[in-house]
């Protein structure tokens, strides 16, 4: 059986009642003072908005941004892939340490970095400075991969789900957020101002979380770098150890990279014969990932009664019949509409239920997170590679061909489990 990150084993040399009672009378007056679980929550799922949406600002924005610097957009376009970049660096660097590092620290220091690389961004003189700050504000912004395993740590063993739920919710937001208001607001008010804004709003909340997280105290030892680089050493030994992370990672994978490769092409689809919508009509199309926050907390509970086999199953099969509207999709609007719908359901449905899994496959649950993380990342960023070129070849049914392809694989690939529930 899998131990939950809270879980500690009994031993026969345990702590006598009279030490025990001492402990718990320590421990009551830190959990009167502490705030309640519900506003705690609530934070921590508006601060994972906030912050991821620092990764994602810069897309919507690309055209505001060239016409700044007197560039064409196709000479700005690969700044965005700095952020993701910066994130992949981020994740391997700075999240194994939610083990071992002292948290509220870690996330407010996180928090002031990656607000003054958005500063630094929002007064960049030229692009080479403007990718730079996005680089490191992209692998600072790892501050919602901290979070969730102290959720999941914290939360009763029959809500894990739901808790994990909110804070996913906060992240679907966010990404949202960032690809419709932040375009918006570009317009409105102009690139830097939506850059330097995102900076106020992410010291302001990372601060906040940080005071409200419930003290830690761990014993740390050695120099930064060492501890990162152990982090790092950890990740490929779990992945061959634990057979309950390894299944969460090629299922999320999947389910990653088919929304990776749908949504990636939907907008040449959408900027294309026969729709030839408008850029920022197009971009409206992201309003359907809201979705994802209102499906994540419906994911959550059915976890805490089903349990995280049955609701992938529900994911897949909601994805599953996305594709084939997908490809209607291509002469039929309301199709479209509906398997974008459909997708993003089960995308965060997936999320929710591995992600799950993966926080309680190990006794790290920071360092199984991101090896969890990592796995998506990389194979929705393949995903995306690859549907550059089939696009160009085989158009839209190729894009849908190469989804189905992709579900496929995530859903038989990891179908072999461990021999017990």
């Amino acid at each position: 059986m899998p131990t939950t990150p809270s879980a500690t084993p009994s031993t026969a040399t345990g702590p006598s009642p009279a030490s025990a009672g001492k402990e718990a009378a320590a421990a009551a007056p830190r959990g009167r003072t502490g705030p309640p679980p519900g506003l705690l929550l609530a934070v921590i799922s508006l601060c994972t908005a906030v912050t991821v949406a620092n990764i994602y600002l810069a897309a919507p924005l690309l055209g505001l941004i060239a016409r700044g610097f007197g560039l064409p957009a196709a000479g700005v376009s690969w700044i965005t892939a700095l952020s993701q970049l910066g994130y992949a660096i981020g994740l391997l660097s700075f999240a194994p340490l939610g083990d071992t590092a002292n948290r509220r620290r870690l996330i407010a220091v996180l928090s002031v970095v990656t607000a003054a690389a958005m500063a630094v961004a929002g007064l960049a003189p030229g692009l080479p400075a403007l990718g730079a700050a996005l680089l490191v504000a992209g692998a600072t912004t790892v501050i919602p991969q901290l979070l969730v395993p102290l959720v999941a740590e914290r939360a009763p063993a029959a809500r894990r789900g739901l808790h994990v739920a909110a804070v996913v919710a906060g992240l679907f937001t966010g990404i949202v957020a960032a690809r419709v208001l932040g375009g918006l607001a570009g317009q409105a008010y102009g690139w830097r101002a939506v850059l330097l804004g995102s900076a106020v709003l992410t010291v302001l909340i990372g601060s906040v979380t940080a005071a409200l997280l419930p003290p830690e105290r761990r014993e740390v030892s050695g120099a930064l770098l060492t501890r990162i680089g152990k982090g790092v050493a950890q990740v490929p030994g779990m992945l061959i150890t634990s057979a309950d992370l390894r299944r969460a990672c090629l299922r999320q994978g999947g389910l990653f990279g088919v929304w990776s490769a749908l949504w990636t092409a939907v907008v040449l689809l959408l900027t294309g014969a026969p729709y030839h919508f408008s850029t920022a009509t197009a971009g409206l199309f992201g309003l359907f990932g809201l979705v994802s926050a209102m499906v994540a907390p419906l994911a959550g509970g059915l976890i805490d009664r089903f349990g995280t086999d049955r609701v992938v199953g529900a994911a897949y099969a909601l994805t599953l019949v996305s594709v084939p509207l997908f490809l209607l999709g291509g002469h039929q609007l309301w199709a479209l509409c509906l398997a974008a719908v459909l997708v993003h359901a089960g995308l965060v449905c997936g999320q929710v239920a591995n992600q799950t899994l993966a926080l309680t496959s190990t006794g790290s649950p920071a360092t199984a997170n991101t090896a969890y993380m990592v796995a998506a990342f990389f194979a929705g960023a393949l995903a995306s590679a690859l549907t550059g070129p089939v696009f160009t070849h085989w158009h839209w049914p190729g894009v849908c061909a190469l989804a189905l392809l992709w579900l496929t694989a995530g859903r038989f690939l990891p179908h072999r489990r461990p021999g017990r529930r």
